[in-house]
């Protein structure tokens, strides 16, 4: 997974804490944390592309939260920045070189669809991505923003303030 995972994270909990109204851009968010800004103007934009949030040209515009962060789930922006594809990409390396082959086709479970059996390596990679991705799916932002501000509970008026200065 890219940093702009986290980029995108720290992103949307830094624009819930600016304020409903405030529309902040990506050099100010990118310099909150000392990020390049033509790169998380990159993860902005994909989150905007995925409705996560919307962005207005001009010297007071910038980036909002398009929905609450309780309905924002961290698969979600994992999905908006790093895109929809599967992480693991079975090669069916098993049936090049010496050791080429297929397996019985009763040894190896069969594809989702009832198709080749699928490699038994791809099969475990893909139901352990699954069990990843269930579970960025059933946390939310809001959650994160919960746990971060009881980590730091300055950390929300400090970015205010700071955001009020520049």
């Amino acid at each position: 997974m890219s940093e702009g995972v986290e980029w995108a994270l720290h992103s949307c909990v830094n624009l819930a804490w600016s304020g409903p109204d405030r529309a902040v851009s990506a050099a100010r968010l990118a310099a909150w944390h000392d990020l390049p800004v033509a790169y998380l103007n990159k993860q902005l934009q994909a989150l905007a592309r995925a409705g996560i949030v919307t962005s207005a040209p001009g010297p007071r515009g910038g980036f909002k939260l398009a929905r609450p962060l309780a309905a924002i789930s961290l698969m979600d922006v994992v999905a908006a920045v790093e895109g929809p594809e599967e992480a693991f990409r079975c090669a069916e390396i098993r049936r090049q070189g010496p050791g080429a082959g297929e397996p019985a086709a009763d040894a190896i479970p069969q594809t989702p669809s009832g198709g080749t059996p699928s490699c038994a390596i791809a099969h475990a990679m893909t139901r352990a991505e699954l069990a990843w991705r269930r579970a960025l799916a059933a946390q939310n932002l809001d959650e994160i923003r919960q746990q971060a501000e009881r980590q730091a509970p300055e950390a929300p008026a400090r970015l205010r303030a700071w955001l009020a200065t520049r």
